[in-house]
């Protein structure tokens, strides 16, 4: 009878057991996802209108940029300049070595072998940008950004530290995933 009680203690142990490794390789699991492989972020702001919607949650991936670098047009996640406790997410206008100017609202570059080009603004909130800024050199490993809301967005132009370091990119915005899922280009 005393064996028959142990058995069926064990029994139970070994239930609870068996359901609960499971749920916590799971959770191992999410905390190694969310830690190295993706970030994600509730975007505050109208700064990215149309292409990321106000209080839109995205995701983006860490290991985006472990073998390559940001490409001209890419949207990622970072720590803000001047204050890298906050999270922002723009967009890639200069490249390293490259030279910004903003001219009436249009973005030229310069790129590093003295081409200078008008950017595709094809993304950017149906209004008119405008305004003058710049000329701005972007510094070897940084980034210069812009806001899709071209005129209502605090972006490189506006920063102190106007340009975003390499190793303060968290990721490339991949998708949003609330309130509907859809891939950011």
């Amino acid at each position: 009878m005393e064996k028959d009680k142990a058995l069926k203690k064990e029994s139970k142990i070994g239930g609870i057991i068996s359901f609960l490794i499971p749920i916590i390789i799971a959770a191992i699991i999410a905390v190694v996802l969310r830690t190295f492989v993706f970030a994600n972020a509730i975007v505050p702001t109208g700064s990215m209108l149309n292409t990321i919607q106000l209080n839109d949650r995205i995701i983006a991936n860490r290991l985006a940029y472990v073998n390559d670098d940001p490409e001209r047009y890419d949207i990622i996640l970072f720590h803000f300049p001047d204050n890298e406790e906050q999270i922002y997410v723009k967009r890639v206008i200069g490249l390293p070595g490259e030279t910004v100017e903003i001219v009436n609202g249009v973005v030229y570059v310069t790129k590093t072998d003295g081409e200078t080009v008008q950017l595709d603004d094809s993304f950017v909130t149906n209004c008119k940008p405008d305004g003058d800024f710049g000329p701005y050199i972007v510094p070897e490993d940084s980034y210069f950004m812009l806001g899709d809301n071209r005129n209502n967005s605090i972006d490189s132009r506006f920063w102190e530290n106007k340009f975003v370091h390499k190793d303060k990119i968290l990721g490339k915005v991949m998708f949003r995933y609330f309130p509907s899922i859809k891939g950011i280009n």
